[in-house]
């Protein structure tokens, strides 16, 4: 297989996990599929991650999905 389709089949696995995540936290229900809502709500996000709160955020956030897939039983 060529590196371009190795690189590509990646990127489509990647972007597939993170559109589940997006259903598994209950967004898309939640917005009613509404991807304007979404994506300010990432938007929201990212300018969170660029201000002086990063690491309390990213520390924040990263307990409660420990949490949440511990609850699941999934693995990390």
């Amino acid at each position: 297989m060529r590196e371009w389709q190795v690189q590509r089949r990646e990127r489509t696995r990647q972007l597939i996990e993170l559109g589940g995540l997006v259903v598994k936290a209950g967004l898309v229900e939640l917005t009613d599929d509404d991807r304007a809502t979404l994506y300010g709500a990432f938007l929201t996000v990212a300018a969170k991650l660029r201000s002086e709160d990063r690491e309390q955020a990213l520390a924040l956030w990263k307990r409660k999905g420990k949490r949440a897939f511990g609850a699941e039983g999934s693995k990390i």
